[in-house]
């Protein structure tokens, strides 16, 4: 079952600015636009590629703060792994 999350007012205007912003690089726009396409949106989760690009622009040490935001609501959205 898909998780009931939606990326909150604050993240999606940290996403908005991330991807407005001219030097953020593609793993940081990546997770911001699957970030906002969840604003009011509970049925959509966060694809795999788009996982990856948020923990990327987590674990990069140049990121500034609303990448980050956005990219934390991403990978709040991602999926439960399927259980064997």
């Amino acid at each position: 079952m898909a998780k009931k999350e939606v990326t909150s007012k604050p993240a999606a205007s940290s996403a908005s600015k991330t991807l407005s912003g001219s030097s953020t690089g593609k793993a940081s726009k990546t997770a911001a636009g699957s970030a906002l396409s969840q604003r009011k949106a509970p049925e959509k989760t966060t694809s795999p590629a788009a996982a990856k690009a948020a923990s990327k622009t987590l674990r990069d040490g140049r990121t500034a703060e609303d990448s980050k935001s956005a990219a934390g609501s991403a990978l709040t959205q991602k999926p439960a792994p399927k259980k064997k």
